[in-house]
């Protein structure tokens, strides 16, 4: 989908243009992913602290029952392993980028 460029004159002889093509700033998938991936990882690390911050909080007002301390616990180990799946994704994602000269990332 291409726009054309246009030019607009403001009172005051001020020149703006229109917009560009859309494939100047997204030429292709992986510069969309590129451009996600940032705030996919940010997304997930405020996910996963506020999980860790939900279990710590269960386990601390569990008042000695052992279910919900159960539950509480079961919340932090999948935070947990949350955890290395983001930091394994965000470490493989940086090691690919460097292979590939990926720029951006």
């Amino acid at each position: 989908m291409k726009f054309l460029s246009q030019k607009l004159v403001l009172p005051g002889g001020s020149e703006i243009e229109g917009p560009q093509e859309i494939s100047d700033r997204f030429p292709n998938l992986a510069a969309i992913i590129n451009k996600l991936l940032p705030m996919l990882f940010a997304a997930a690390g405020l996910i996963l602290f506020f999980f860790l911050i939900a279990g710590g909080f269960d386990l601390l007002t569990s008042g000695g029952d052992p279910k919900k301390a159960e539950s509480a616990k079961g919340k932090l180990t999948n935070a947990i392993i949350g955890f290395i799946i983001i930091f394994v994704a965000w470490w493989l994602t940086q090691i690919l980028a460097r292979i590939f000269g990926l720029e951006g990332l």
